[in-house]
């Protein structure tokens, strides 16, 4: 087959697919609705990654420097898939910008969207100015400004992060963990306590989800090394008395409601299924799972297998994942495509 793979989305995980198809001789073709390559590392301006410690844009932005510089990946940025038909070995594709080509499969690594926390007024989101998101304490630190209270700008002297904004809440409708929120959160709060010493953080969760070896690393060095709080606890509300934000809830170790004045309070938003993801399920004939996921085949036949022959998903298309595990889901889909070519190709000889 000559064909090239068509690769749609550039966060982490088409990065990853694209450069393994052009380190065994593969072309590929990248394309990416934003004007720009790196997914939500890049575009949502990610500061220290998880487990790593480098900063988003010279780990992401090493990923993107790499595709673009490799004569086999041809990328098309500012399209969108707007037809997909045949079959593998035989695609037929129409871009948005008008282009047009065969392919010969197909990988999906459209991602997930941020959880919007105006979903969750009670907590203040679009309240108040100080509640924010991880997404924007994320972007404060990469900028270089630090972190500061969006209302006038002074440091904050006392800060909670809340857990499970856009998870595992079923009046919301979103039952899932989110996988890597708890992980970042203590993170966060070791990197606000390094840049403001003087900052008492606290972090309210209903279980601590820090999986694997990230226990140590993060949940137990954020106590023991950067003295950072944990209450688990049940928020009822985010208000203001007009100085400070106020965190009323339930302390559920002891039973008792607790009410606590913050100058900053950071909703941990969780991952989302893209919202695109109806018309991307749509225009390639594959399945969503129940949440709105796309709906992966069995693992332990092809990785990163959809419902349809010759298409491929990973990353955080398929459910809330790492970039450490969309990246690896990555080089899988890319090596699970060649193979589903050699086959094709055995059977038609």
């Amino acid at each position: 087959m000559s064909k090239p793979i068509l690769i749609v989305g550039a966060g982490p995980a088409g990065l990853a697919a694209a450069h393994s198809l052009a380190t065994v001789g593969k072309e590929c073709i990248l394309v990416e609705k934003e004007d720009r390559l790196g997914g939500a590392p890049i575009l949502s301006g990610y500061a220290k990654l998880v487990p790593t410690g480098e900063w988003a844009k010279d780990a992401i932005g090493g990923m993107v420097k790499r595709v673009e510089d490799e004569a086999l990946v041809t990328v098309k940025t500012g399209a969108m898939v707007d037809s997909f038909d045949g079959t593998p070995g035989n695609f037929h594709i129409k871009l948005s910008n008008g282009d047009s080509f065969d392919a010969d499969a197909a990988i999906l690594g459209t991602g997930f969207t941020h959880f919007d926390s105006v979903n969750k007024p009670e907590w203040g989101f679009g309240t108040f100015p100080d509640v924010v998101t991880t997404t924007q304490v994320e972007q404060m630190i990469s900028s270089g400004q630090g972190v500061r209270c969006p209302s006038d700008g002074r440091k904050p002297t006392r800060v909670a992060i809340l857990l499970c904004v856009g998870s595992r809440d079923r009046q919301i409708g979103r039952e899932w963990c989110s996988k890597i929120c708890c992980t970042v959160s203590a993170n966060m709060a070791m990197e606000i306590r390094e840049e403001l010493p003087d900052c008492h953080v606290y972090i309210y969760y209903m279980d601590i989800r820090t999986f694997g070896l990230y226990e140590t690393k993060y949940y137990w060095k954020s106590q023991e090394e950067f003295k950072v709080k944990y209450i688990k606890a049940r928020i009822a509300e985010v208000t203001s008395d007009g100085e400070k934000l106020i965190v009323k809830g339930e302390d559920t170790l002891v039973k008792r409601p607790i009410t606590i004045p913050f100058d900053m309070v950071v909703h941990a938003i969780g991952m989302d299924p893209n919202v695109d993801n109806p018309e991307i399920a749509s225009t390639f004939g594959i399945d969503l799972e129940t949440n709105g996921f796309i709906d992966v085949a069995n693992t332990y036949g092809t990785m990163g297998q959809t419902s349809r022959p010759g298409v491929y998903v990973a990353g955080a298309a398929t459910g809330p994942e790492t970039i450490d595990d969309s990246i690896a889901q990555g080089h899988a889909a890319a090596m699970a495509a060649l193979s589903g070519m050699k086959a094709l190709i055995g059977q038609t000889a």
